[in-house]
């Protein structure tokens, strides 16, 4: 655990946010000292008892990442090894080759990587935050395309050792981290990123005009914003407010429109606001798998409209956007 803050410590002072160190690290170190959640400790002897394994070969610019073959393990390593990562299920982002382990997750993410990654060009010496990265899949990918420091909040336990598992046989200098922190929890002094992330999240956010606006004070001038979220195309309607689930998910408070998007986006202080993809979502980018068994979007939709959910609003709509903090 020492090793882990000392690294990111060092990671940060590189990077050139040492002001913000002390209390982002205490913070940290907090909630992995008193982590309320009763699989912690099981997941802590998972992440522990990963068999020792020295990668051959890693390659992070892939659709699904690739850390090791193989051949890089004895059949008691291999077994021991889909074991542990089974045992950290579900796997909601990916995929992943893990020592040819094909983790085949719940989301297509790579689709969502492909909709943006043209447009993020070169991010050598980039400083990224990466606001609810889940197991890290889009920080492997943007460290795959070179930047310098990647970190990652991400409230959801599992999701966090997820990451810790491939982490351990990363074996080029840590440039990722992931804090089982929520945006709001960042120390105000943490400022200075020359990219966020924020994938999948502002629909999950109560206030999503505050979640645009510390995401905007993070960032440097001249900084930029990826944001993927849900979206309305209802003419008739700036926003959707769901009563009770949205597509069987609970935690779904605002939908808005592309316009009253742009809008929020222009109220925080972003401009150059670009859409940059809209794609309704689809069975074959959000589906059950091996590695995620449970309810996925085919049973959040309407058997007799998938143009609806079941709860009768309509079906998901994505929105990819680009948006930059003026110079």
């Amino acid at each position: 655990m020492t090793d882990r803050f000392s690294l990111l410590a060092s990671s940060l002072e590189r990077a050139g946010f040492e002001i913000a160190n002390t209390p982002l690290l205490e913070l940290a170190q907090h909630r992995y000292a008193h982590p309320r959640h009763r699989h912690f400790d099981d997941w802590q002897h998972r992440i522990d008892s990963l068999p020792e394994v020295a990668p051959s070969f890693i390659d992070l610019d892939r659709t699904a990442p690739v850390i090791g073959r193989a051949a890089d393990c004895t059949g008691e390593q291999h077994a021991s090894l889909v074991q542990s990562l089974q045992a950290l299920c579900p796997w909601r982002k990916g995929p992943f080759s893990v020592f040819g382990i094909d983790i085949d997750a719940e989301w297509r993410s790579d689709w969502k990587w492909a909709r943006i990654a043209a447009h993020l060009g070169s991010l050598q010496n980039c400083n990224v935050l990466d606001v609810g990265c889940g197991n890290g899949y889009y920080a492997l990918r943007m460290q795959g395309l070179g930047a310098r420091l990647v970190l990652g909040l991400e409230p959801v336990w599992v999701h966090v050792f997820q990451f810790s598992a491939l982490q351990r046989y990363l074996l080029q200098p840590q440039r990722i981290f992931v804090l089982p922190l929520r945006l709001e929890e960042l120390p105000q002094a943490l400022t200075g990123f020359d990219l966020a992330f924020s994938m999948g999240v502002l629909y999950h956010s109560r206030q999503p005009r505050e979640h645009l606006g510390r995401v905007f004070n993070v960032l440097r001038a001249g900084g930029r914003i990826v944001l993927e979220t849900l979206i309305i195309e209802d003419r008739a309607a700036e926003t959707l407010v769901p009563v009770g689930r949205y597509a069987n998910m609970k935690n779904v408070w605002v939908i808005p429109s592309y316009t009253l998007l742009q809008a929020w986006l222009v109220e925080a202080g972003f401009d150059q606001v670009r859409l940059l993809d809209q794609s309704p979502t689809t069975t074959q980018e959000q589906r059950p798998t091996d590695w995620m068994t449970g309810h996925s979007l085919a049973h959040a939709l309407d058997p007799n409209d998938p143009g609806q959910t079941i709860e009768g609003y309509p079906a998901p709509l994505r929105a990819c956007i680009v948006a930059e903090k003026p110079a």
